[in-house]
């Protein structure tokens, strides 16, 4: 039997008070209340309620061990990343690579693979595949349903995999970036219960009308928690907070602590908060996590300064998980699962010949997925089109990893790079290989070291190079967060050096690839029209 005393946070009660907490089997027994009692506050764990494990570049158990120093107990994760290269097998990786650690994963069915008809992946999970995962005790909803033609067409492969989450009684989560009016009146009537995927508080509140929940996200790329977080106070009981994407360097900085450090700096009320962290996870995905309740989990976290925000303990299922920012678990390396048979290519294959006035070009924004889709007039006669770095025009491809086959190649304005190329084997959510370059040498040379370490991520520059492996389905590494972080982080600042302005150029990049987020995208089949939801022209 353990007890733990110190100011006690009940987000339920909504009130705090001095006592200690009897944990007994994994159990809190007791709670028993002693104003004499001074010391810490006692906070119920975190969860993320949205995220990509795989986005970390770290395995499950690798991600836990950084996670519960910073109060997380729970995370409800999506693999639909390594579902995209390796299907059911790579889904059963990471459910037996959480089970290394005491954090709780819980894993949902991805709906969206591939995401579209419009690019070539490594797997497909028909409705049938779907519903078999679904009936599965370690699968705990339907994940995020990014065909939303799909659902507003009525698309028969598409209801059915609703339908079987239905028959379930399983969650089925969201992604409608943008949809208004009857669209998104139809795709919320689908049975679709939230959306991460809002970018202003008018689009928020026309979901929530329909009896949608949000998820305020700040991710590494996607950041929206800036312009959404006024719903925590105005709509606590409808919200949670989520990460969606989190590269390595900033897992190293903190996670949802930091939203909730965030949040009450901002002058939102601790209970508010802790309703939107914990509570409403809890009750939305029927998570079988404690919020400090007699006969619930112990799952909870120490912080002596709530400002602060910095987790001095974590405890889940009434055993000490982190302390003083130090796991107390280990986990054995996985042995990698891979798949990686992209084709050699050579500089003389990515020339873009000339076939109208002017080309269109990928827009990126800094902390932005969704892009524009601007136009680079061509000079009168030009035969070929080249990477202009002084213009910020430079060269895009993605090539299918899966089978050999050709690029696709388009243009890209918002990098700032001036020389070298970047390249990933990362890029959302059919995970092709993706690079951007100043020049056709440097962007060959990039994708071909991929193509030789059966992924990673790289940059390219004469004769130098730098260049990170991971072997676990071309997503993930075999170290720890602080290892991953340290060579994610030397190979950007390469970049950057190079003239790149952009906070998180390798994760912006990936998400280039993305169809199902407007407006203008590149898939290894070409030039993609999201808005249209077709693959378009490079030249107008």
């Amino acid at each position: 039997m353990e007890k733990r005393s110190g100011i006690i946070v009940d987000p339920v009660a909504r009130r705090q008070f001095s006592g200690t907490l009897v944990i007994d089997q994994g159990r809190i027994v007791e709670i028993l209340p002693d104003s004499a009692v001074k010391g810490p506050f006692l906070l119920p764990g975190l969860i993320d309620s949205h995220i990509h494990i795989e986005s970390s570049m770290l395995t499950p158990a690798a991600f836990a061990a950084k996670a519960v120093c910073h109060g997380t107990v729970a995370v409800v994760a999506d693999p639909h990343e390594i579902a995209n290269v390796l299907g059911v097998d790579g889904i059963d990786f990471m459910i037996d690579s959480g089970r290394q650690a005491p954090l709780k994963f819980y894993f949902g069915a991805p709906s969206c693979v591939p995401a579209t008809g419009f690019e070539n992946n490594g797997a497909t999970l028909d409705a049938l595949a779907v519903e078999t995962l679904l009936r599965r005790e370690d699968i705990f909803f339907l994940a995020e349903m990014m065909n939303f033609p799909g659902v507003i067409g009525r698309d028969p492969e598409v209801m059915a995999k609703l339908g079987a989450a239905a028959k379930m009684g399983k969650r089925v989560d969201g992604h409608a970036p943008g949809l208004r009016g009857d669209a998104l009146a139809a795709y919320a009537q689908a049975g679709i219960s939230t959306d991460h995927e809002s970018g202003t508080l008018e689009e928020c509140y026309k979901k929530l009308a329909l009896g949608m929940k949000i998820l305020l996200r700040q991710g590494s790329s996607a950041r929206d928690f800036e312009v959404l977080h006024p719903l925590i106070t105005s709509h606590s009981a409808r919200c949670m907070l989520c990460s969606d994407d989190l590269k390595p360097a900033d897992l190293v900085r903190g996670h949802i602590n930091l939203l909730v450090k965030q949040a009450l700096s901002l002058g939102h009320d601790l209970f508010d908060i802790l309703q939107c962290a914990c509570v409403n996870p809890v009750r939305h995905y029927r998570l079988a996590v404690g919020l400090l309740q007699k006969g619930d989990p112990a799952d909870f976290i120490v912080v002596e300064d709530l400002e602060r925000m910095e987790v001095g303990e974590t405890w889940i299922a009434g055993e000490m998980a982190s302390l003083r920012g130090q796991p107390l678990f280990s986990a054995k390396p996985p042995r990698p699962v891979n798949r990686c048979n992209a084709a050699p290519i050579a500089a003389g294959q990515l020339q873009v010949r000339a076939q109208g006035g002017r080309v269109k070009v990928i827009e990126v924004t800094d902390g932005q997925i969704v892009t524009g889709c601007g136009f680079y007039p061509l000079a009168t006669g030009s035969a070929v089109v080249e990477a202009d770095p002084d213009a910020d025009l430079l060269k895009i491809l993605v090539q299918n990893r899966y089978r050999p086959a050709p690029p696709a190649i388009g243009f890209v304005r918002g990098f700032g790079l001036k020389h070298g190329a970047m390249a990933s084997s990362i890029a959302h959510d059919s995970h092709n290989l993706i690079a951007i370059g100043s020049n056709d040498l440097d962007l060959a040379r990039a994708v071909n070291l991929l193509r030789e370490s059966s992924g990673g991520i790289c940059f390219v520059q004469g004769k130098e190079e730098w260049r990170m492996a991971l072997p676990v389905a071309g997503l993930m590494g075999l170290g720890s967060c602080e290892e991953m972080a340290g060579n994610y982080s030397a190979i950007e600042q390469r970049v950057k050096e190079n003239g790149c302005f952009l906070q998180t150029p390798f994760m912006t990049m990936a998400f280039l690839a993305l169809p199902v987020i407007p407006a203008l995208k590149i898939t290894d089949l070409g030039l993609f029209d999201g808005e249209k939801f077709a693959l378009t022209d490079l030249f107008v």
